[in-house]
């Protein structure tokens, strides 16, 4: 029996480096005054539809419940998050600055970067128009990376501005229902033959192409990274009106984030989008919104191909994995006492291990210098006292056992 292509197992060593991510994740958020929230891994699939349109079903995990209903595991958090708004938005203050982390799931073709399950990174703030919320957002998206030990030599954050484009479209008499397609178009730029997006820009062609060449002018834009670099950021955000997002439902600001050497998938993305929730609500609510997502599976290969994240991840988890404590058991009678005294160490808070069985005194010591423990408490022929010795500098004690826990609680103030 072998995994499900596209999906993971995740072993001791990878768990704990989804976990150092999601710590990571986390502590950033909070930082900003986000709180976490979720919602289900099941939704209706007419859910889905409705924003993406008939054409999601292909890129779902969906079937028939048991109740005869059409159910879909969630691809994405955007649609959730627009529901659980429109139904609880009365009951919080605004602007909301929520994040989640939370599993995915889409049917596609598994490849470097994307699988068919990943975890991601959610951030939105719901409730505010002005443009000093989009900074917040990408200052907390670079943050995040920052987290990582990830400098401006790592990685960039190319911003536009999708009103820069309707607002050309317009001047150009374009109908509105083709701005999505040409928007599609520019969105696809670089990744597909330049006859290829000549010929479906048609007329447009030459003044777009003029526009993607010179970089285009965006007086929003200028503003945005001025802000940023008030705050010190700057150096890690670049104007790119190319980026436009494949998803209709962005309105104003956009941006990814691409690693500086261009080997790997986006990082992240996200924009404003101002109406989804009203259009998911059937026009029950209408709020401002804005947010983005970030996966586990390209940030783990971008800390990974990175020296410096690497090596701050593997010192944490190797920190986080440590235990605190070790009981060595040298006399198999002190065996019922050498428990009792584990229980009452691990009841206020210490990381505790020891044999299971019987073992040589110096196996059980090689064995704490292996999980990192701070200390090795020694239960044998002292009792009623025991050793207690520092691994790292190898000074030892004894100690009655009715004074091991005060002792202990000295050691590691």
């Amino acid at each position: 029996m072998q995994a499900l292509p596209g999906f993971r197992d995740f072993l001791p060593d990878a768990c704990a480096a989804r976990n150092y991510i999601f710590a990571r994740w986390r502590e950033a958020a909070r930082r900003y005054g986000f709180v976490e929230w979720d919602g289900p891994l099941l939704e209706p699939t007419d859910l889905y539809k409705k924003k993406s349109g008939a054409e999601i079903i292909d890129q779902l995990f969906n079937f028939t419940d048991k109740g005869e209903r059409e159910v879909a595991m969630r691809p994405e958090l955007t649609p959730t998050f627009a529901r659980v708004i429109a139904a609880h938005e009365r009951e919080f203050k605004k602007p909301l600055k929520w994040f989640s982390i939370g599993q995915f799931f889409r049917y596609e073709k598994q490849q470097r970067g994307r699988l068919r399950e990943h975890f991601q990174l959610n951030c939105d703030i719901v409730g505010e128009a002005a443009p000093a919320a989009d900074i917040e957002l990408l200052a907390l998206c670079i943050d995040l990376l920052r987290a990582f030990g990830f400098t401006e030599k790592d990685f960039v954050v190319r911003i536009s501005d999708r009103e820069f484009w309707t607002d050309f479209l317009r001047e150009k008499d374009v109908p509105p229902d083709r701005w999505d397609d040409v928007l599609q178009v520019i969105d696809k730029f670089g990744r597909e033959p330049r006859e290829k997006t000549v010929e479906k820009l048609g007329g447009l062609a030459d003044p777009v192409l003029k526009i993607l060449g010179d970089g285009g002018k965006s007086e929003k834009l200028d503003q945005l990274v001025n802000s940023l670099r008030g705050r010190g950021l700057a150096d890690f955000v670049e104007v790119d009106v190319r980026i436009v997002r494949g998803l209709a439902y962005y309105t104003g600001i956009v941006f990814e984030v691409f690693d500086r050497a261009g080997k790997l998938r986006a990082i992240a993305g996200g924009g404003r989008y101002d109406n989804l929730i009203e259009q998911l609500s059937d026009g029950a609510v209408s709020m401002h919104a804005l947010g983005f997502a970030m996966g586990d599976v390209v940030l783990g290969e971008l800390i990974n191909e990175t020296a410096r994240a690497r090596e701050k991840m593997q010192q944490a988890i190797a920190a986080e994995q440590k235990i605190g404590i070790y009981i060595v058991i040298a006399k198999e009678e002190r065996r019922p006492h050498a428990l009792a005294h584990v229980q009452q160490l691990r009841d206020r808070g210490y990381r505790v291990d020891y044999a299971l069985t019987p073992e040589k005194v110096a196996r059980q010591f090689q064995t704490a210098e292996q999980l990192g423990a701070r200390l090795a408490i020694l239960f044998g022929d002292e009792w009623p006292q025991v050793k207690v010795k520092r691994l790292e500098t190898t000074e030892q004690v004894l100690v009655p056992h009715t004074e091991l826990l005060a002792h202990v609680a000295n050691l590691f103030y």
